[in-house]
């Protein structure tokens, strides 16, 4: 196990993040960040993975000079994988999941693809099922399949860069790829059915370090030649994994971002409804975990348009007074109320204003809380990421879910949990206090507000 410090880097969808954690109490010494641009292409809208390339080079040879770094781990988001040539480099560009590309081809893809039952995985738009994007990609490009020859997942295309070695993770192939069967811990029947079973590279757990550096790496840092790189995890298993090996089920966990998933461990049995995206994710140590989520902080900011205003006491009891509230769905692709169009009753706040910030976050939360119900969720609730700094939701997905809330201090919710991986066994985790319940007033306007926001759903 890793002494000292660990580099993660932990690519989500809005920005790439590099921070140093302390292992011995897994806080956070420094985190970088830089927004995650999509590049408009040719050939299609794809990931500045050279920009990113650059931005890791350069901080860990900061955090090398300032600090020193015993290991690197890393985090990305899911429903995104790597095409690989010969000579180590890209086959193709790494598509941006939000393309809808693959749209076109959704029959011939549906045709294929391997049942809930099987995956766990729900059927998504654009790419966000990997297996679409691949097939997609080899449809229209005749000759990528003999340009290919190793198929990574996306935190193992960073891995591959610094090691050089080829691998997938259990936690990337689990995340709605259709690629993975989660029952059995194999590979689904997808991969022989879209040609590439011979290319995808074999699965390893997150942990497991893949080699050290490369000496090219390690001259453009200057870290240690030996220093072991960890294989990596999907973001959201990596804000699970912490819990899973501090906490005792039943709770919950909920990962903000751009997208919010709430993971449920140790809860009610549920049966999953694929349509209402939930699905099945696989964590850390490639155990299946009931799902569910949606585009959370995508719509926070659509429907907040850079003007976010920090809502006061008498923000918060107007917006719960009069009823002031946001119906789903301002992203309405996935999550689940997908294929419903947002709405405003009793009048839309003006923007800018703190009660529209209120009432937005009212409606995240009570969103959440209807994405733990579709998941069996029993006992606490931990939130992880920038939504556990924000009082009006985590008031309201307390009252709303009747369960305590413990909100995660560290800056980026997936860090600590991504330098687990490196971590030694006597890590001492800095214990987190719930989120304060309101008091009795306050807490029966929130529990009006939140029952008459179902209410209006029955009626829709």
């Amino acid at each position: 196990m890793t002494k000292g410090h660990v580099a993660v880097i932990d690519i989500g969808k809005t920005n790439a993040k590099l921070a140093l954690v302390r292992l011995s109490d897994l806080s956070e010494i420094e985190v970088v960040t830089r927004p995650n641009t999509v590049l408009p292409g040719p050939p299609y809208p794809h990931f500045d993975v050279e920009g990113h390339w650059a931005f890791i080079l350069n901080g860990l040879s900061h955090f090398q000079a300032e600090f020193g770094v015993g290991a690197i781990t890393i985090t990305t988001h899911g429903a995104s994988g790597a095409l690989i040539a010969a000579d180590g480099s890209l086959a193709a560009p790494i598509l941006d999941y939000e393309h809808k590309g693959p749209e076109d081809c959704a029959s011939a893809y549906d045709a294929i693809r391997p049942p809930f039952s099987e995956t766990g995985s729900p059927r998504l738009s654009m790419g966000l099922n990997l297996g679409a994007q691949l097939h997609w990609q080899f449809t229209t490009d005749p000759g990528l399949s003999d340009r290919t020859a190793h198929i990574v997942t996306y935190p193992q295309f960073w891995a591959h860069r610094l090691t050089g070695v080829l691998a997938t993770d259990v936690t990337s192939l689990g995340c709605h790829s259709d690629l993975w069967n989660p029952h059995e811990a194999r590979f689904s029947s997808l991969p022989e059915a879209l040609g590439i079973a011979g290319k995808i590279a074999p699965p390893r757990k997150p942990g497991d370090i893949l080699g050290p550096i490369t000496s090219e790496v390690a001259r453009r840092t200057g870290l240690p030649p030996a220093t072991p790189v960890h294989c990596g995890i999907h973001d959201s298993n990596a804000s699970l994994l912490s819990h899973l090996v501090a906490r005792r089920p039943p709770f919950s966990v909920v990962s903000t971002g751009t997208w919010m998933i709430a993971m449920a461990v140790g809860g009610n049995p549920v049966t999953l409804d694929p349509a209402r995206d939930t699905l099945v994710n696989v964590n850390a140590f490639g155990d299946a975990v009931p799902s569910a989520r949606f585009m959370g902080g995508r719509e926070r900011d659509l429907v907040l348009d850079g003007s976010a205003v920090e809502p006061d006491e008498t923000d918060l009891l107007d917006v719960l007074t009069q009823g002031r509230m946001l119906l789903p769905a301002v992203v309405s692709e996935t999550g689940p109320f997908a294929g419903s169009k947002a709405r405003w009753v009793e009048g839309e706040p003006p923007l800018g204003s703190g009660q529209r910030s209120a009432a937005t976050d009212f409606y995240l939360a009570l969103v959440t809380a209807h994405c733990l119900d579709l998941i069996g969720h029993e006992g606490p609730v931990v939130v992880e990421g920038p939504f556990a700094r924000n009082t009006a939701y985590l008031t309201m997905l307390a009252v709303a879910s009747s369960a305590p809330v413990v909100p995660m201090d560290s800056t980026t919710g997936t860090s600590q949990g991504a330098a687990l991986l490196a971590a030694a066994r006597d890590t001492e985790q800095r214990p987190a206090e719930q989120h304060p319940p309101p008091d009795e007033r306050t807490h029966i306007l929130f529990s009006k507000y939140a029952h008459q926001w179902n209410a209006r759903l029955s009626m829709a």
